[in-house]
């Protein structure tokens, strides 16, 4: 069985950074899709990056600039650094995994409150 964990969520002032972790267990995460996506209240839940199996990452283009997806093998955990953050980032963010059979997989979610 899949499990992921977040973890790194808190509180941070403007303009700070932070990194989100997500570590996976019962699967290996490079043979799998990772997504992190964030969700803040009353809108729908928003794509923030995602990585292939093959290590390409993708970055929606709201967050291009700012985030950057990224995966560490050896811990089989991945990241979102999270850099000059503003109080609209303020969320929820949740990691998934899709795996190559099409099973999807959530973690538990962890919350990012910006703010001074």
């Amino acid at each position: 069985q899949v499990q992921l964990v977040e973890s790194g969520g808190g509180l941070v002032q403007p303009g700070g950074s932070l990194r989100l972790s997500c570590a996976a267990s019962g699967t290996i995460l490079s043979q799998n899709g990772m997504a992190w996506y964030r969700q803040a209240p009353g809108k729908e839940r928003e794509l923030v990056a995602y990585m292939t199996k093959f290590g390409i990452t993708v970055t929606a283009d709201q967050h291009k600039v700012r985030f950057t997806i990224a995966r560490d093998n050896a811990k089989n955990t991945e990241y979102l650094q999270m850099n000059t953050l503003k109080p609209e980032d303020t969320a929820v963010y949740y990691c998934r995994l899709i795996s190559p059979e099409g099973y999807v997989y959530w973690g538990q979610g962890t919350q990012v409150t910006v703010s001074s």
